[in-house]
């Protein structure tokens, strides 16, 4: 079984990649579980809310054994919002951030067109938050790559990074 990360800031091709790295390579896609969540939601969220979602995150793909596993976005996303939104991630985000989950992480550039979505907060801040998310992965010693650039050269990169994994 392999399990793939996308993670990256907001408007970064995070769900677009996950869905055609999924078609592409006839993968189980498991969508963003935060958008889901959110929605719900009948209030602002809460730091509260945060380990919510981290649990309901975990929940979605935890039970899969699916030889291939298409995760669009990772504990990464919630570490990172949680220190931008409360300055710091609880104990149970910080505790899946550091668990292996993943056998490669997929961070997305920014450098594509911001599109505007009523769940993004932080148009002016995606050079900051991927930088962010560099310097997460790197500390934690997570197996990552970065893609650039047009969907296409984003999924052929990723699916070269993927087919390196499946010949181990």
């Amino acid at each position: 079984m392999i399990r793939i990360a996308i993670t990256g800031p907001e408007s970064s091709g995070k769900t677009s990649l996950s869905k055609a790295l999924s078609e592409t390579l006839n993968g189980t896609l498991f969508l963003e579980y935060a958008r889901d969540y959110l929605e719900q939601l009948d209030r602002p969220y809460t730091q509260d809310d945060l380990d919510r979602i981290c649990e309901g995150h975990l929940a979605q793909f935890n039970q899969c054994s699916d030889p291939l596993q298409i995760i669009d976005t990772d504990f990464v996303v919630l570490k990172v919002w949680s220190i931008v939104s409360y300055g710091a991630a609880s104990l149970a985000i910080q505790s899946e951030m550091d668990a292996n989950h993943f056998d490669l992480h997929i961070l997305c550039s920014p450098d594509i067109p911001w599109e505007d979505d009523p769940m993004r907060e932080h148009p002016e801040m995606r050079e900051e938050l991927f930088d962010m998310y560099l310097n997460e992965l790197t500390e934690s010693q997570k197996h990552f790559i970065i893609v650039t650039g047009s969907e296409k050269e984003r999924l052929e990169k990723s699916c070269e990074a993927i087919a390196a994994i499946q010949s181990e």
